[in-house]
């Protein structure tokens, strides 16, 4: 049977949404942290010569609505001029040789959507950050010098490889201080206190060991101890069937161990010595917020290094010279004004985009404080009331994914420590009677229960439901159950110790 081909049209209507590229760009200045964004802005000043940074005059000038002050050019904003003035002027000479400026090298990197959650560092070291944990301690004049020089021979990974004897005897030849290996030890398990977890350790053993042991009481810290203390010659080759045996685990089990044993970090001290840039224990907050003695919270967002911008003003009076002279124009004069409004309005495109991310960062932790203004007062973690995105979208009129660009990898310094904003949001549980109830509060106030009860005698998903309920918490057994697995608890008989 002979087959034809027939060709039709046919008319339909979609609708489909587009962003604009200042959308885009807008987007992606809204998604960075502060350091990053400090970054971005110093690329794009290196790229675009019709942007500048505001000098201090100015930026009072511009505070001041347009006040009258004398503005005194120095020697670095002078030279800063002329090297924007003969960018400018080698640029218009290279006009149809080297017409495109070259993209910010960062473009690949902004392309991808999904950013690494990263902590971003300040410019004070780790050496410094343990210097200032030292200064909370209450130590003599010896054992301040003995943990100065315990900090000083941590390596790069923050462990102690010179042996306890070795630093006696260094101490007391080249410093004549005169200390016991044990006293030395004592002023060690107080350095291995501090901050990040297993620091000050003498082998990959002991610093895992001091992180399970910050760990709150539970059969995965017991389980998790026993292996790395007494198997730890089949833990670092790898033979789980052998430990399985031993502690007569179930394959569940073993896997849950796994996965919580690779979450330690077997190099706490992995940015010692580092003094800027990116730094695995610092974070630089995007929000400062204070509480007051009287209760009341205020904040700020946190500018970091980031200047003022405008248009430069060479840019800016060619654009206006050329398009009130537009008649009897040269073509070359024609190209040099298409390539100076161009760079300008890349240049104000930036600006704008600097000044919505501000907006937007300010409306949307205004509504979480006004949202969350119990904790922000007292900082009891089980004031946090259930908050979603789409309650802070509706508060400030924004979209619920501008919401969630802002929360994703930024953080809020408060009186109370710093915080990711994703901390502050929490969801519901609805009882039966139709109570709303946070899920956070019902976590904490199940997890005290459970830390608390006679390790012995562990109480049941059952018992635990009647406890809760006892506090306030009508909620059932599947969900006691459901929490508990979510905060990391075993069942009871696995609880036992």
């Amino acid at each position: 049977m002979a087959q034809e081909l027939i060709q039709t049209q046919k008319q339909e209507q979609k609708l489909q949404q587009r962003l604009s590229a200042q959308q885009m760009l807008q987007v992606r200045l809204l998604e960075m942290p502060l350091t990053e964004l400090e970054e971005s802005i110093n690329v794009e000043l290196d790229d675009n010569p019709a942007l500048e940074t505001m000098s201090l005059d100015d930026a009072m000038s511009d505070e001041r609505d347009g006040m009258n002050i004398g503005e005194i050019e120095t020697f670095e904003q002078q030279t800063e001029r002329e090297e924007r003035e003969d960018a400018l002027e080698n640029a218009l000479s290279n006009i149809g040789r080297d017409d495109e400026m070259p993209e910010s090298y960062a473009q690949d990197f902004y392309q991808n959507a999904e950013y690494e959650e990263m902590v971003y560092g300040d410019t004070i070291s780790f050496y410094d950050k343990l210097k200032e944990q030292m200064g909370e301690l209450d130590l003599n004049e010896t054992q301040r010098d003995v943990m100065e020089y315990l900090i000083g021979s941590l390596d790069d990974d923050g462990y102690l490889r010179k042996d306890l004897g070795e630093i006696s005897d260094d101490l007391a030849i080249k410093h004549y201080i005169d200390v016991s290996e044990k006293e030395i030890e004592e002023v060690l398990k107080q350095l291995q206190l501090f901050d990040p977890a297993g620091i000050g350790a003498r082998s990959l053993q002991e610093c895992l060991l001091l992180q399970v042991e910050r760990k709150p009481v539970s059969w995965i810290r017991t389980q998790m101890k026993r292996i790395i203390t007494h198997h730890f010659d089949e833990f670092i080759k790898k033979h789980w069937h052998k430990i399985q045996d031993s502690l007569d685990l179930t394959s569940e089990q073993v896997k849950t161990l796994q996965e919580e044993i690779h979450r330690l970090n077997p190099k706490p001290g992995a940015s010692l010595g580092e003094t800027e840039g990116r730094n695995l224990q610092q974070i630089t907050p995007d929000f400062i917020v204070d509480t007051n003695d009287d209760g009341t919270v205020t904040f700020y967002l946190n500018r970091g290094n980031i200047p003022e911008l405008k248009i430069s003003p060479s840019f800016a009076d060619m654009v206006s010279t050329y398009k009130n002279n537009r008649d009897g124009m040269s073509r070359q004069e024609k190209e040099a004004l298409l390539y100076a409004k161009e760079k300008v309005d890349k240049a104000q495109g930036f600006i704008d985009a600097v000044k919505q991310r501000r907006h937007t960062l300010y409306i949307t932790m205004k509504a979480i404080i006004d949202w969350q203004y119990r904790f922000f007062q007292d900082g009891d973690e089980a004031d946090l009331k259930p908050m979603i995105l789409k309650d802070i979208a509706e508060r400030t009129g924004l979209d619920i994914s501008t919401v969630s660009r802002v929360s994703n990898v930024k953080y809020a310094q408060t009186r109370w420590g710093t915080f990711p904003l994703r901390f502050f949001f929490s969801d519901s549980y609805t009882t039966e009677g139709g109570e709303e109830l946070s899920t956070r509060k019902i976590k904490l106030a199940l997890k005290d229960i459970i830390e608390n009860e006679d390790k012995q005698k562990p109480l049941s998903d059952e018992a635990l439901t009647v406890l809760m309920r006892e506090k306030g918490f009508p909620i059932a057994r599947r969900t006691v159950a459901k929490y508990r697995e979510q905060m990391g608890f075993a069942v009871a008989r696995l609880r036992k110790v």
